[in-house]
């Protein structure tokens, strides 16, 4: 099993955070390039991953009360992953991610794991200074 986290501080109150992370009209917004989500009946999804060409049946919850997402595999088990926003103060959020691969098929690696959260969070962080503004 691999496990990535990576995190990063937002100049914005959680709640708008997890608003825009949570939206699944805008998850491609902030989501890795080469997965893409469709939404089915809730919380069913369907991932699409690039690398591989496969879709995958998943799962997706967002909980607001608790400011969290937390997603992965339906069928398998291959992976699963959460995002929690807490609150900094002064108007800031941390964000995290979270993932854990029990499949390595859908390991991407160490390197490429760390530079797609990085690149999620930064694309998130876009996301919730262009909303604001």
């Amino acid at each position: 099993m691999a496990e990535y986290e990576r995190s990063r501080t937002m100049p914005a109150r959680p709640e708008q955070v997890f608003d825009q992370a949570a939206d699944m009209d805008r998850l491609g917004a902030w989501l890795p390039d080469e997965l893409h989500v469709r939404t089915g009946e809730p919380p069913a999804v369907t991932v699409h991953e690039d690398r591989t060409g496969h879709d995958t049946a998943a799962l997706l919850r967002a909980e607001r009360d608790q400011m969290r997402l937390e997603w992965g595999t339906r069928d398998q088990g291959a992976y699963a992953g959460w995002l929690q926003v807490s609150g900094i103060g002064s108007g800031a959020s941390e964000v995290t991610v979270h993932l854990s691969f029990f499949d390595e098929d859908h390991d991407p690696g160490e390197r490429a794991a760390r530079e797609a959260l990085d690149a999620g969070l930064r694309r998130l962080e876009e996301q919730v200074r262009a909303s604001a503004g």
